[in-house]
């Protein structure tokens, strides 16, 4: 079985690929770059914005799993036109790639930020999703609307998966527990905004990415399904939890800022019941390989620069 991963250099991604080889199925990577994790696994280097070359990666190709996107908040604010062109145009070409290509299935990698503006504070699969009013959560449920389509208009199989926030190694430094361990590490204090009570449910990203590959299961065909973590964590906790692992840190709370989203509780009973997936690892567990991860990261770019003829520095 050989399945494309696009976005499979990145942090979901990548994880991914290492999932994939465990269960003996054959990854091929789609990304902009090559992944520093996988240099034995075949690549197609291109964007997702080029529909001849994303049908190229896709030849003897039996599923692919859809990561690749502009998956930051902030990113989609700050440039709408591109993070629409790559979120919706991009997923609307790999579908049209994978339908030409005769590839049986699209894995979707969504989000549980489509819940965002329901009115419910416990939501699942089944939960009618109004308007959104973000145009990240716009993006990738117009990706939702879009996989559904081609399996009415063509046949081609779908699972829709939406995922809780990934964390662990490899995630991008702009992330908050990221930001939270590097201050931790460099003596810097922890701010909360407000009392810290503020949740979200975070998913560990090894965990994540065994569910992307159960996904593959032909129960999974033209499903959609939560993949979301363990129980709430607060900002607070994650403070403590930084606090815990790495030592002394100091904590600082600030005002709180007004329309904090305070989360919503994701059931993800269906991915148990249908895929045998669960959220496995605890909170503090994934903190601390996480510390771990970057700890040693930080100190392998340090030899690099030690390797540097100093008169280049001076």
């Amino acid at each position: 079985m050989r399945v494309l991963v696009t976005g499979g250099a990145g942090f979901i991604g990548s994880h991914v690929v290492d999932r994939l080889l465990a269960h003996g199925v054959t990854p091929r990577i789609f990304d902009q770059r090559r992944s520093p994790y996988h240099e034995a696994v075949e690549h197609q280097i291109g964007s997702l914005l080029d529909l001849e070359t994303l049908r190229i990666a896709m030849t003897a190709v039996d599923a692919v799993i859809h990561l690749a996107a502009v998956a930051d908040v902030k990113d989609v604010f700050d440039d709408p036109v591109y993070s629409e062109n790559v979120n919706t145009r991009g997923t609307l070409h790999v579908l049209e790639a994978a339908r030409r290509a005769k590839v049986k299935r699209v894995v979707y990698g969504s989000t549980t930020w489509v819940y965002s503006d329901s009115r419910e504070s416990v939501v699942d699969e089944e939960t009618q999703i109004p308007s959104p009013s973000h145009l990240y959560t716009a993006t990738k449920l117009a990706g939702e609307s879009y996989c559904r389509a081609y399996q009415q208009l063509y046949g081609l199989q779908y699972t829709i998966l939406r995922f809780g926030i990934p964390y662990g190694p490899r995630a991008r430094d702009g992330a908050v527990i990221p930001i939270f361990v590097r201050k931790a590490l460099t003596g810097q204090p922890l701010t909360i905004a407000g009392d810290g009570k503020q949740f979200r449910k975070f998913v560990y990203v090894e965990d994540l990415a065994e569910g992307n590959v159960l996904a593959l299961r032909s129960i999974a065909k033209n499903r959609i399904y939560n993949l979301d973590g363990r129980a709430p964590v607060s900002i607070l906790q994650i403070a403590e939890t930084i606090r815990e692992v790495i030592g002394q840190v100091e904590i600082v709370h600030t005002e709180g800022r007004p329309g904090d989203f305070s989360g919503k509780e994701v059931k993800s009973e269906r991915a148990r019941q249908e895929l045998g997936w669960e959220a496995v690892t605890l909170f503090k567990d994934g903190v601390r390989r996480y510390v771990e991860w970057f700890s040693q990261r930080e100190a392998q770019g340090k030899e690099r620069w030690e390797l540097v003829d100093p008169a280049l520095l001076t």
